[in-house]
């Protein structure tokens, strides 16, 4: 008789194999056999979109975002073994602002042993008795909308090491976070470090020029992360924006002042249009980071050659740094 070559796989390969199923095609290999009975309920990534509810032209919405919550429901309570990364990313048709108390309940099933946290497009409230996850290791939130107006976000997590944040807040601050090395901003700026990012080896972020806050919260970060060495910086221009008067231009004062070596390896500017507030920006990196090795400027369309001019007349301090300047391509 011949083997059941399904039964006969190594649990590793049949753990890849699940890992790239919707969730719901997970559960149903179940029938195949007694090797695969339940093996789905031991994955450790979980990852919950709109492929766990087929869409079906004659079916009530409301019937779908019913069986979506009771999908997830359903995973949580069935799932056997630990937990490392939890995925949920659907509309508001899915997931809306009567998903709250469903959210909050996920949130207190994972709290013990959560590693990595991603939400997408939805409304959350965290429980006045939630103590937060203290396995996290990785944040990455985008166009999560809080609950009776909270625009500031404090992230205390001794473990974690990665946070991404896409969406509109007022600030955000670190407390205890000694492990961080990499984060990512848009829309949004850190405004308090109270303690120094030790291991933050990379920074992206996207700041505006014309706004003073964030220009000094960009400088907070880069004197709070002494061991940064890539940093990329999108310039981001809003047409409603608040220029800087001369009153409170800063930059002048900054090159008057005594500052810290950066310790900057590798540093890419993207979509500047040659501003005074951008090429003051480019002079304060030149000149503070003695060990820079590569800068990678990359202007918008129809930039002028006068920005060139300005980049090879900055006095760099570092005498091996390679300033390379990058022309769009408008076709």
């Amino acid at each position: 008789m011949e083997s059941d070559r399904i039964s006969c796989l190594p649990d590793h390969i049949i753990d890849q194999i699940l890992s790239h199923l919707p969730i719901k095609e997970a559960g149903r290999t179940s029938v195949l056999s007694h090797i695969w009975r339940n093996k789905w309920s031991t994955l450790p990534d979980l990852m919950f979109d709109r492929q766990c509810v087929p869409a079906a032209t004659s079916e009530d919405p409301s019937v779908s975002k019913i069986k979506f919550l009771r999908i997830i429901d359903d995973v949580l309570l069935l799932h056997s073994g630990p937990i490392n990364k939890v995925q949920i990313s659907a509309g508001y048709d899915l997931i809306d602002m009567n998903s709250v108390a469903d959210i909050d309940r996920w949130i207190l099933h994972l709290t013990k042993s959560l590693h990595r946290l991603e939400l997408y497009w939805c409304s959350l409230k965290p429980p006045t008795t939630f103590e937060g996850f203290r396995n996290l290791k990785s944040l990455h939130l985008e166009q999560v909308a809080y609950l009776d107006g909270f625009t500031q976000i404090n992230i205390h997590a001794p473990n974690i090491k990665c946070v991404q944040i896409i969406g509109k807040f007022e600030g955000i601050s670190f407390d205890n976070t000694p492990q961080l090395a990499k984060y990512l901003f848009a829309d949004v700026v850190p405004v308090k470090l109270p303690t120094p990012c030790i291991n933050l080896t990379t920074l992206q972020i996207s700041i505006n020029f014309n706004n003073l806050k964030e220009i000094s919260a960009v400088l907070c970060l880069l004197n709070s992360s002494p061991n940064l060495q890539r940093f990329g910086i999108y310039a981001r221009l809003e047409e409603h924006a608040d220029h800087l008067s001369p009153v409170s231009y800063c930059w002048e004062d900054i090159f008057s002042e005594p500052v810290m070596p950066l310790k900057l390896q590798r540093v890419k500017i993207e979509d500047i249009s040659g501003t005074k507030c951008e090429l003051d920006f480019i002079r304060f990196i030149l000149l503070y980071s003695p060990v820079l090795e590569k800068m990678t400027v990359k202007p918008v369309l129809n930039v002028t050659s006068k920005l060139m001019t300005e980049l090879i007349r900055f006095r760099r301090v570092s005498g091996q740094v390679e300033v390379i300047y990058h022309v769009k391509d408008s076709s």
